[in-house]
């Protein structure tokens, strides 16, 4: 799989994994957030200051279906921070998975 940018041209795709797919969720903004525009299929939305305040921190908050009352702190993982990385040296927030 790989990401492209919708909206904007960028000079190159990314490939990920399909564990980093499944994972794009804890970074991305919801879907019906009112500062994101409609998403289509396969279609992301990263708040380049949410990006950028992961990479500083270097955790994400998560929460447990089965305790919604409190939250995780977890250390991402190189292969989230290069994907972040990326996202906001090309400042990049929304994004389309394409099959390669």
């Amino acid at each position: 799989m790989k990401i492209v940018s919708v909206g904007r041209p960028t000079p190159v795709s990314k490939t990920i994994s399909h564990r980093l797919r499944s994972q794009l969720v804890y970074f991305a903004a919801p879907a019906h957030a009112q500062d994101v525009p409609p998403l289509g299929e396969n279609e992301y939305f990263f708040r380049l200051g949410e990006t950028q305040k992961v990479l500083e921190d270097g955790v994400i908050d998560l929460i447990s279906p089965l305790d919604t009352a409190n939250m995780t702190e977890v250390e991402i993982t190189e292969e989230q921070e290069e994907l972040l990385e990326w996202l906001a040296a090309n400042e990049l927030e929304h994004i389309r998975l394409e099959l390669d």
